[in-house]
């Protein structure tokens, strides 16, 4: 199984927020990842799709790699904080606020499905019957309800 990943260093966004819009793309396919980054409201979403793109170049470049990008998903994604740029902003009456810019630090790591091999049947495997058993879930629910009156059927 391919795995590849990518990194994007000094990001000028909160950790924070950049893991909300992570979230919304972990263990998604490539492509439905990319679109729902083009569609998400969020500035950070841009730099999240590069970071992805770039991951799904570094897997492709990759030896051994099957050459179909449908069978990328987002194996892990996250936000690690980076360094944070402190500034002072006046305050009244001669003082100073602290400002501090915080950056991030951005990695997602794509790997390739394996592929599905159906099973050959061989000559000693006859079809067996599955053997029917009983559940109680809500289809024995629904059948014992069925044969009840309701109170408004009675009256």
């Amino acid at each position: 199984m391919i795995q590849a990943e990518a990194t994007a260093k000094g990001i000028r966004t909160s950790a924070q927020k950049a893991g909300l819009v992570m979230d919304l793309i972990r263990g998604k396919g490539v492509n439905q990842a990319l679109a729902t980054l083009q569609f998400t409201r969020k500035i950070i979403a841009r730099e999240i799709a590069k970071v992805l793109r770039s991951a799904v170049a570094n897997a492709q470049q990759k030896e051994g790699f099957g050459g179909d990008v449908e069978r990328l998903f987002v194996q892990a994604c996250f936000a690690n904080q980076g360094t944070s740029m402190k500034r002072v902003r006046p305050a009244p009456m001669g003082r100073a606020f602290r400002v501090v810019k915080r950056t991030a630090h951005l990695t997602v790591r794509v790997a390739e499905h394996p592929l599905k091999i159906a099973r050959v049947a061989q000559d000693g495997d006859a079809a067996k019957p599955a053997r029917a058993r009983k559940t109680g879930g809500a289809a024995g629910a629904a059948k014992k309800t069925a044969g009840r009156k309701t109170a408004a059927a009675k009256a």
